[in-house]
């Protein structure tokens, strides 16, 4: 199969987006030397609005101009943020994924201008974040630190500490990784304190349904391992059904032996209710594991607590 002369690339225009399409250039220019890339850069809702999502839509506030641009013919391929895609719903009518790059790391980590550690902040910190997941986590262990909305990229989240507006972040390796600002992390956090969101640390290739060359050429770039883990996390997202507002976290992750394990958390904004479940692949495929998960949650009564909070 010859490749194309050129793909043109399609994401948001942010920093941070910029530098994943960045990696994804590199390696299609690697895999097929001969193709040139083009970036269309969007600006999103996401990236446009300030206050709280939910006023704007919600889950794709972040991907809606990007799928729009590809479905108009405007781009060939989407690079987006796994953690940034709706699960509750099917791919926009005419996409499809692609593949999806190995993953990075799906760590939070605290950055605070002093270098003190998250166990060693004292009562009333205030710690920038908008992300009801981090919120719901920290009112559950730290329930003396105080959580203040900060949206924006990270650049612009970093510009507002400085501007003493909060006294520390906490902010995405991988996202600190991809601009070249692991220089500022004050303690990188493990999923047991911090739980991460769904997909974190993976970024989707997406095309056209109708572009099969393109898709069988892209899907080169794709990593097994992390496709197994995204499939199953994408599937308890979307059985657990939930909403922008909803404190829900989660990792799979593919040992060594290939075995693959789903472990996932849902909580109340205020941390006082905590649902657990952590269950091994076995037999069952990617799908079914998670599958499995969320059905384990709902039994512990997810349901109830997702439709309790207001969205």
């Amino acid at each position: 199969m010859s490749a194309p002369d050129l793909i043109r690339i399609v994401s948001r225009d942010s920093p941070m987006a910029l530098a994943q399409v960045e990696r994804v250039r590199s390696e299609l220019a690697a895999l097929h030397p001969g193709t040139r890339t083009e970036v269309v850069p969007v600006k999103t809702t996401g990236d446009k609005w300030m206050g709280d999502l939910s006023a704007v839509e919600g889950k794709g506030a972040f991907t809606k101009e990007v799928d729009q641009a590809l479905l108009a013919g405007d781009a060939d391929l989407a690079v987006h943020c796994v953690k940034d895609i709706p699960a509750d719903r099917p791919l926009p009518a005419g996409t499809a994924f692609a593949a999806f790059l190995k993953r990075d790391d799906i760590r939070d980590a605290l950055v605070h201008p002093g270098g003190v550690r998250l166990d060693q902040l004292s009562p009333g910190t205030r710690i920038g974040t908008s992300s009801v997941r981090r919120s719901a986590q920290l009112a559950a262990s730290h329930p003396h630190l105080d959580c203040v909305p900060m949206r924006g990229n990270a650049n612009r989240r970093m510009e507002k500490l400085a501007a003493g507006e909060a006294d520390a972040l906490l902010l995405a390796v991988s996202g600190l990784e991809r601009i070249g600002r692991t220089d500022v992390i004050t303690e990188v956090l493990s999923p047991d304190v911090m739980c991460p969101p769904i997909g974190a640390g993976v970024l989707a290739l997406q095309c056209r349904e109708g572009d099969a060359e393109l898709i069988d050429l892209v899907s080169a770039l794709g990593d097994p391992a992390t496709h197994r883990e995204t499939t199953a996390e994408r599937m308890f997202l979307h059985v657990l059904q939930g909403h922008c507002n909803s404190p829900i976290a989660g990792y799979a992750q593919v040992e060594g032996s290939g075995e693959l394990s789903l472990r996932a958390k849902a909580f109340t904004p205020d941390g006082k209710t905590v649902l657990n479940a952590h269950e091994w692949a076995g037999r069952l495929d990617p799908a079914t594991l998670g599958t499995s998960v969320a059905v384990a949650l709902l039994r512990q009564g997810a349901r109830e607590l997702i439709d309790g909070i207001a969205h």
